[in-house]
């Protein structure tokens, strides 16, 4: 499959409908994706970025219908992870004379993954590429989301591939944010806001502000995964520039794991009382040992506050907890209040490890915990709801 998007540029790329687990097993696709590379033909013939290394072969037999191999002039690496950098190695071996283009850091990833005694060309912000017509101007794009990520923007057809920024795991045949489900789009988009870019927000904001001081005309932009932004392209900036900025929804989220239940029930009753003292207030309430990892991120990102419980468990909390307690940890989330619950047999340690961690986080604490002796009875979950109220009151 490959398609004309406009003027001789193309899309070359794969769609993996089957992909449930990216970056190894850290984030759920429950939707699959795209591993999307594009084409530009002119009097230079230009590949931007390639596939996932599984769909090396696939991917370049597609292309060869497309253009012969040596007729490829440049291939441009805008981010040499494997999701984008994959068929490289397998190209250059049937065209040589290719030249690679990437930034610095991505001649660094590239020889680093696939030792290629090759010669690179290094494009930095500004440096332009004449491919005839058009040409060719790179934008760094450093930790959006690797050191060595970077964009490139093609004159008069006015396309901006914006490599990892933009992008969603969203497969669809349409291709296109004018064709594809909207909601689907925007969810699937802030999941991978949320779980992928959400840690290097303060460097989203100064980017997006760099390119809008570029005053580009954008009529498409093209990310590296999912759809291609025809209708209003620009929307999606918005929406990064929003999400950088201490993003918050009228919510909160309770988290909680629970070995017999006692901790279940303390969750539902905090749930009860902020609703009953905020019900214009949503809530997620979400099982850290059965749930979805990244749902429950992206819910978390979503929230002006995260209640988080768990059981005491060898002087510490569950696994589950920890492990995503230690996750937001590095997301360096601001702008958020948290607060601790859980219940206990021998001791209470368990609250106050929360505690520890969501101050950690970046959460600005809200009391000092409810914790719960044993299995709570109609008193503990009585207080268990006052505190709800408490919590819904200091939003």
């Amino acid at each position: 499959m490959s398609f004309e998007i406009k003027n001789n540029v193309y899309w070359v790329g794969v769609i993996d409908w089957g992909l449930r687990k990216f970056h190894g097993e850290e984030l759920s696709t429950n939707n699959g994706s795209s591993y999307n590379s594009y084409l530009i033909k002119d009097e230079k013939n230009v590949l931007i970025d390639t596939v996932y290394t599984p769909f090396a072969e696939e991917f370049i037999n597609n292309l060869q219908k497309e253009i012969s191999l040596e007729e490829i002039d440049c291939i441009v690496i805008n981010h040499a992870e494997p999701d984008h950098s994959g068929a490289l190695p397998y190209l250059i071996e049937k065209m040589p004379n290719a030249k690679i283009i990437c930034s610095t850091n991505g001649m660094k990833s590239i020889n680093g993954y696939y030792h290629l005694d090759k010669e690179m060309t290094v494009m930095k912000t500004g440096d332009t590429l004449n491919i005839g017509s058009r040409e060719l101007v790179f934008v760094e794009n450093q930790m959006i989301h690797w050191p060595d990520s970077m964009m490139c923007y093609l004159t008069k057809d006015n396309i901006l591939f914006s490599n990892d920024a933009f992008g969603q795991h969203y497969a669809n045949k349409a291709m296109y944010n004018s064709k594809a489900d909207k909601c689907l789009i925007y969810s699937e988009s802030l999941k991978y806001y949320a779980n992928i870019v959400a840690p290097f927000s303060k460097k989203v904001a100064k980017k997006i502000e760099d390119v809008l001081a570029m005053n580009l005309t954008i009529n498409y932009i093209c990310p590296s995964h999912g759809i291609i932004w025809d209708e209003n392209p620009t929307q999606i900036i918005d929406l990064y520039a929003k999400w950088a900025n201490s993003y918050q929804e009228n919510q909160v989220t309770i988290i909680y794991d629970t070995m017999y239940n006692s901790t279940r029930k303390m969750a539902e009753a905090i749930a009860c009382g902020i609703s009953e003292e905020s019900p214009e207030t949503k809530i997620q309430l979400l099982n850290t040992g059965t749930g979805d990892k990244s749902d429950i991120i992206t819910e978390i990102f979503r929230s002006k506050m995260l209640i988080a419980g768990s059981p005491t468990v060898n002087n510490g909390i569950s696994t589950s907890m920890a492990g995503l307690l230690e996750e937001i940890k590095g997301f360096a989330l601001t702008g958020k209040k948290g607060s601790a619950f859980g219940s206990y047999g021998w001791n209470p340690l368990g609250v106050k490890s929360i505690s520890n961690k969501l101050q950690e986080g970046g959460f600005e604490l809200v009391g000092e915990g409810m914790k719960v002796n044993w299995n709570p009875d109609e008193k503990a979950l009585s207080d268990c709801k006052e505190y709800g109220k408490m919590l819904a009151k200091s939003l």
